[in-house]
């Protein structure tokens, strides 16, 4: 470990990875023709070295879109990293904002940065020698987790039950399935037939994808009181707060939404609008750690219960440092990619004892760089 700000940064890699995905993934934006099937994500990893050889890694990612444009704008500004003290991260961030500016705050723009900044949060820590949740000062040593992979709509019901039974065995304490279909009789089929799968004791949880207008949804929200859910997510676009805001008013069951926000403003709205139970950033989406840190204040502070969207290897650490009990979804999609896994037990998925985010890049994931680029001295 060295002194307080007698390090630089040396060193900079940039790689673009592709990640294949075992089937094409399909959830209602897919079936109701908004998108196409998910085969493939493309992720933005940075890896920082400074003078006195620590090291940092993290990633940002896209799906079915938009890789490339990430790596394309943090190669434009990654050079700037180089001799400044990493230690300094919010000076850094605002740096690369600066050096970015006229393509604005949100969006690829600040996803590009995502990446660079949770490598340094993740250097930070390894200097400390402590997992990154203790040196935000975590809340608990473990988080209630979810499971999402096995839910999708591709899938068939007999599929999703078994699935379901086998991440509960695994030791994850909830499960999530994906709603959203054009005929809504069966999303109501659906969710009975893994309600009673399941039993009425385990957490589950339903996933809409924005695809229902706001008298569907409402309907469909009341019918699903019956099944004592956990939350209803994205049951509307991703922007509209109003309609979110009436869900929430009305409805019993919790409201969550916010994955597919690009930034703390946008997520501002939701907030100042009532139109979440369950607010559900992505560091990597927001624009990385140091804005997240800035959101979770925002929705503590309005009491808001909070389950951050996918990347549970960032995600986990985040999730323990909120001070309110929350939820983290578990995704195994990621899994090739790392040489450590996370552990879920009785329900919960475990805060790793390794510094920082305690992971490695594997050989798999050098196989799947398909660009990579360096600034500074190795």
């Amino acid at each position: 470990m060295t002194a307080s700000g007698s390090d630089r940064v040396r060193h900079v890699r940039l790689a673009s990875v592709v990640l294949p995905l075992e089937q094409a993934i399909s959830d209602a934006k897919v079936l109701t023709g908004r998108q196409r099937p998910m085969t493939e994500i493309v992720f933005l990893f940075a890896e920082i070295s400074t003078e006195q050889d620590q090291h940092g890694i993290g990633f940002s990612y896209s799906k079915r879109a938009g890789g490339p444009a990430q790596y394309a704008h943090a190669k434009e500004i990654a050079g700037d990293l180089i001799g400044e003290d990493p230690s300094d991260i919010g000076k850094i961030y605002d740096k690369l904002l600066w050096a970015g500016a006229s393509v604005g705050r949100s969006g690829v723009a600040t996803q590009a940065i995502a990446a660079i900044d949770i490598a340094l949060w993740d250097l930070k820590a390894k200097r400390a020698g402590l997992p990154l949740a203790k040196l935000l000062g975590a809340h608990r040593d473990s988080v209630r987790a979810y499971n999402t992979s096995g839910g999708f709509l591709h899938a068939p019901i007999e599929e999703i039950k078994e699935r379901a039974t086998k991440s509960l065995a695994a030791g994850i304490g909830g499960i999530k399935i994906k709603v959203g279909q054009p005929d809504t009789r069966a999303d109501l089929q659906r969710v009975q037939a893994i309600r009673e799968h399941l039993g009425d004791d385990v957490p589950l949880m339903v996933d809409a994808n924005q695809q229902w207008d706001r008298p569907t949804a409402l309907r469909i929200g009341r019918t699903l009181e019956q099944f004592g859910l956990v939350w209803i997510e994205e049951p509307l676009d991703a922007y509209d707060a109003e309609g979110h805001a009436q869900l929430a008013a009305e409805l019993d069951t919790p409201i969550a939404t916010g994955e597919m926000l690009g930034s703390v403003t946008e997520h501002l709205r939701l907030i100042d609008a009532r139109a979440a139970d369950i607010i559900q950033p992505d560091a990597p989406r927001i624009g990385g750690i140091t804005p997240f840190l800035r959101l979770a204040t925002l929705a503590d502070h309005h009491g808001l219960q909070l389950a951050p969207h996918f990347a549970m290897e960032i995600h986990l650490h985040l999730a323990a440092a909120y001070p309110r009990e929350p939820w983290v979804e578990h995704f195994e999609w990621l899994d090739p990619l790392f040489n450590e896994r996370l552990e879920t037990l009785d329900g919960r998925m475990l805060v790793p004892d390794r510094p920082g985010l305690g992971f490695t890049t594997s050989d798999q994931c050098q196989a799947w760089t398909v660009d990579s680029v360096e600034y500074g001295t190795r």
